[in-house]
């Protein structure tokens, strides 16, 4: 009983882990190094992630620099920036990429608020699920009925905890979106 337990916390440990990686890609209006995370560029025919062909950095609160190691590069990662659809477009001044983060309006943050609050709902469900695989395995274990009980209560505490953490981590991310 206790590798079902174990297990069904490890679940619901993966679905936090992936709340928070898919919340860092949510902007709320700071220069964010992860936001370039998914951009790849045509390097010598070959697709590169842009983080091993430059040097990123935060020169001011709401603005990303891009230094390549190959200045050659210059107009592949420019290309890369504008094909990965991010929503911001880059400045070549034959140096670097200056990439420049516009501020949020209003309805844009109260979008970003949605879409954070699906983010946290789909890891509810997550732990739903898990604790639903954890139940159907404590009732086809050959123990009594008592023991059975108090595994599922167990089963229980664990979804009440990481819905508390989804929650706190969700509310902490509203703010930062709502803060200006």
């Amino acid at each position: 009983m206790d590798d079902i337990i174990l297990e069904a916390e490890t679940n619901m440990e993966q679905a936090i882990e992936n709340m928070k990686k898919r919340f860092v890609n949510v902007r709320a209006g700071r220069a964010n190094p992860t936001i370039l995370d998914g951009v790849e560029v045509d390097y010598y025919g070959t697709k590169t992630p842009l983080k091993q062909l430059a040097t990123i950095a935060i020169p001011e609160a709401r603005q990303l620099s891009i230094k390549p190691y190959d200045k050659s590069s210059l107009q592949a990662i420019e290309k890369g920036i504008y094909e990965a659809n991010i929503g911001l477009t880059p400045n070549n001044n034959g140096e670097v990429i200056i990439l420049n983060i516009p501020a949020l309006t209003e309805e844009t943050r109260k979008e970003y608020v949605k879409q954070v609050k699906s983010m946290c709902e789909d890891a509810k469900v997550a732990f739903r699920n898990a604790r639903q695989d954890a139940n159907n395995s404590i009732k086809k274990l050959e123990v009594s009925e008592d023991d059975k009980k108090a595994s599922q209560e167990d089963v229980q505490e664990l979804i009440n905890k990481y819905n508390k953490i989804a929650d706190e981590l969700l509310k902490e991310k509203e703010q930062e979106l709502m803060t200006v």
